[in-house]
């Protein structure tokens, strides 16, 4: 990968360039799934941090859950959830115009005070083609997009998953710019393009 190709990955549709990772330990709550399906999110959750270096915690002192990760047949469900029209402004006008796009996913991030992503929602209604992708590959991808603040066309063209054998894995050049992207003496959030340059230089070379 490119120090080209790494901006790219940040650089939103509107020309802006905004990289954002964790500031916080990620606190995962789900919603509206089985137990088994609970312990495949959590387990992605767990891998896709480990490798970022980052943390988890059992709770967040501030918000209890600061990633909260809802699965759903249909948008209206989203206005009976309680108090979840105060965490999200104008739920109800968002919820109008996903239903309007038919879509059947959608993120939405909360940031510190220094641009560092402070909380994720992540929504996903699951439509027929959602309901197809094993569960497993569902969650690794949500949880691969909650990671850092992806570009809004990162992923448009190509998934961060790749087909190894009859296993479905992390892009080995995605896991290596989470990897790089936590390095802990980088800034947290920056609007400056550079910043893909010194991602790079922290690339591990293949083995």
């Amino acid at each position: 990968m490119t120090p080209e190709e790494i901006e790219a990955l940040f650089t939103r549709e509107s020309g802006e360039f905004l990289f954002a990772r964790w500031g916080r330990p990620i606190v995962p709550i789900v919603f509206g799934v089985e137990d088994k399906t609970l312990a495949v999110v959590k387990g992605a959750f767990e891998a896709v941090v480990a490798l970022s270096g980052h943390k988890m915690a059992e709770t967040d002192p501030e918000l209890g859950a600061n990633c909260m990760v809802f699965f759903f047949r249909d948008w209206q469900e989203l206005l009976e959830v309680p108090d979840l029209d105060r965490l999200i402004p104008d739920l109800a006008l968002l919820v109008g115009r996903l239903e309007a796009a038919d879509a059947n996913q959608y993120r939405i991030f909360r940031f510190e005070d220094d641009g560092a992503i402070r909380a994720a929602f992540v929504f996903l209604r699951m439509d027929e083609e959602l309901s197809n992708i094993p569960a497993d590959t569902l969650a690794l991808s949500q949880v691969v997009q909650t990671i850092l603040l992806w570009s809004d066309t990162a992923f448009r063209n190509q998934s961060p998953l790749a087909v190894a054998g009859e296993a479905t894995i992390l892009r080995p050049d995605i896991a290596e710019v989470i990897r790089a992207s936590y390095d802990p003496v980088l800034p947290g959030a920056t609007q400056d393009a550079s910043h893909a340059l010194r991602l790079f230089a922290r690339f591990q070379p293949p083995q």
